[in-house]
């Protein structure tokens, strides 16, 4: 989280791929290792850091104990989930994990990557990294229809969600598709009381990077606008991984000062709870 003078506060999100153990006990071993050395080395330390929890996605009542030991000791604010799962995130099996996450008062960070056993792509497997990395945001958004046609904020209404390395820019036109679509075929899920659009902007945040944009500002800000809301993005470095677009010039120095603000830090600051 950032303001004018610089960095306030961040979220250390370590990103272990405990999802690609195939043993069980074993994967859970290794989350909670990573989650107490995170503890113990870096939050404890340095209070202006807050932290994620990893967990055994892959088996959720194994996640579920992961977050029960850990959520109360400081600093933890976030559930690192991949968005790569065996099944959708909307599927009940993960309602135990929603609910705990919930209970705790917890942040759903949804990340790049995530499980190997199944493919980066809805037609299977690709031959070169650059396919995976264009196209999961097309992974993002069947999480999030999943989520919503599943009735996972229903069932859990103070759930908050974050898209990491997600990108934002295909938000809008995900979203006008879903309302059309819920118009059509409401009375399938008919748990589903509100257009999707509606749960989004009230659930859920994106992170900025990697930044998605065109070469000129002004589509760019289109697509803010069309987010529905000042409050939808939070800024993120992605450090250390490196993108061809820096946000700063090529997003924040176009947006009006307040709303520079707010993705900065005031979002950030009201979706964590800092």
């Amino acid at each position: 989280m950032l303001d004018g003078t610089g960095v306030e506060a961040a979220i250390a999100s370590c990103l272990y791929a405990v999802d690609s153990v195939h043993h069980p006990d074993v994967a859970a071993a290794l989350a909670g290792a990573v989650n107490d050395w995170l503890s113990s080395e870096w939050l404890q330390p340095e209070p202006r850091l807050r932290g994620s929890v990893v967990v055994p996605i892959r088996i959720p009542a194994l996640a579920v104990a992961e977050i029960d030991r850990v959520a109360g000791r400081p600093g933890f604010v976030q559930v690192l989930i991949p968005a790569r799962t065996e099944h959708p995130l909307g599927s009940r099996l993960f309602h135990p994990l929603w609910e705990c996450i919930e209970r705790h008062g917890l942040v759903a960070g949804i990340h790049f990557g995530g499980s190997p056993v199944t493919p980066p792509t809805p037609t299977g497997w690709p031959s070169y990294f650059i396919e995976v990395y264009a196209d999961m945001a097309g992974v993002f958004a069947t999480q999030l229809t999943s989520m919503i046609v599943e009735g996972v904020f229903d069932a859990f209404p103070k759930l908050r969600v974050a898209f990491l390395e997600s990108g934002f820019t295909w938000l809008p036109a995900h979203l006008w598709r879903m309302d059309k679509e819920w118009k059509n075929l409401r009375r399938l899920v008919p748990w589903v009381k509100r257009p999707p659009s509606e749960y989004v902007r009230e659930h859920v945040r994106l992170a900025i990077q990697p930044l998605d944009a065109p070469p000129e500002p002004g589509p760019l800000l289109d697509v803010v606008a069309q987010l529905g809301g000042d409050h939808m993005l939070l800024y993120a470095s992605d450090y250390p991984h490196l993108h061809a677009a820096d946000p700063e010039p090529a997003l924040l120095a176009h947006l009006p000062r307040a709303l520079q603000v707010k993705v900065r830090s005031e979002n950030a600051r009201g979706l964590y709870r800092l």
